[in-house]
């Protein structure tokens, strides 16, 4: 074999601005999924949104001369003015007061029915996936049946057997609300459980709970976060349907979705009735959305720089 000069090899010289960005320790997984879901302007903007919207549904009441319930029938159906900021309801009541007393409600039952899926699904796909053979398909049958009735027409039954109310209503979507949660953490909990690390800990005598909620959960909370990031505009939009048929919150509470059906009829001559709560429910679900995307992509493994 021709042996190759030593002229022929030239020394490279060190750059030392690069070689410190070498030696940099790595980022975390999640620290670098916050700086990719930091450059996604339109996941922070849905983020701020979201803070926004919050903020205001906590203080504005409380900071505001009118409540969500007294009428005054000598101010009704009044237009958007420097008194009413978004004028008044047929009984005369402020509508941005109810309005914002509205979005303690959407949102408490938006981030309470995600809430609830989150616990049922995260245990139950768990378990599911971890123990596997006849339990697994015991278990995924008993989802599967409740998975194939439509998920509007069990909501809008149980409600009618439940009666109104805000625990009702959050109960009628839970009921099968949890099962794709279930499907997912399933999922990677079956891609998970034959990795070298919870072998390891198997071999060592660590407990079903211990692998579940040390190793399993842990490293699937990725698609967790986001399948519960999009599961809470998918309840604010249930809450408006119900109250579209009558079934949502009782007066003299308000949600928005109670307030756009009240607006509905008034919508020719009053459009500002319908005009504010609607707007607050497309951006809500606008924003979720977006996070929910955004969680998506900086979750990812594969997009890890």
């Amino acid at each position: 074999m021709q042996q190759i000069p030593k002229e022929m090899f030239e020394p490279v010289s060190t750059n030392h601005n690069e070689a410190e960005k070498i030696s940099k320790p790595s980022l975390s997984f999640w620290k670098d999924a916050f700086l990719r879901y930091r450059e996604n302007k339109l996941a922070m903007f849905g983020t701020v949104l979201i803070i926004l919207l919050l903020v205001m549904a906590i203080f504005a009441p409380i900071f505001s001369k009118y409540d969500y319930e007294t009428t005054n029938l000598l101010n009704t159906n009044r237009p958007p003015s420097s008194e009413h900021w978004f004028g008044t309801d047929d009984l005369g009541r402020d509508i941005f007061v109810r309005t914002w007393e509205g979005a303690r409600i959407s949102l408490f039952i938006g981030l309470a029915a995600a809430f609830i899926d989150l616990i049922i699904g995260v245990i139950w796909g768990s378990i599911a996936g971890f123990r596997g053979g006849k339990t697994d398909e015991a278990m995924m049958r008993i989802a599967d049946i409740l998975w194939a009735i439509p998920y509007l027409l069990m909501v809008v039954l149980l409600m009618v057997i439940l009666d109104k109310g805000l625990l009702p209503m959050i109960i009628a979507m839970s009921i099968t609300g949890w099962i794709n949660m279930a499907r997912i953490v399933r999922g990677q909990v079956l891609q998970l459980k034959n990795q070298e690390f919870v072998l390891a800990s198997q071999t060592l005598g660590a407990k079903t709970s211990r692998l579940l909620f040390k190793h399993l959960i842990p490293n699937s909370m990725g698609p967790i976060l986001v399948t519960m990031t999009l599961t809470i505009p998918s309840a604010i939009f249930t809450e408006a349907f119900l109250s579209y048929l009558g079934l949502g919150v009782p007066a003299p509470l308000a949600s928005w979705g109670t307030m756009a059906t009240e607006g509905v009829p008034a919508l020719e001559y009053y459009p500002w009735r319908l005009l504010f709560p609607a707007t607050f429910i497309c951006l809500t679900i606008f924003a979720f959305n977006v996070i929910g995307d955004g969680l998506r992509d900086a979750l990812d493994p594969k997009q890890r720089k």
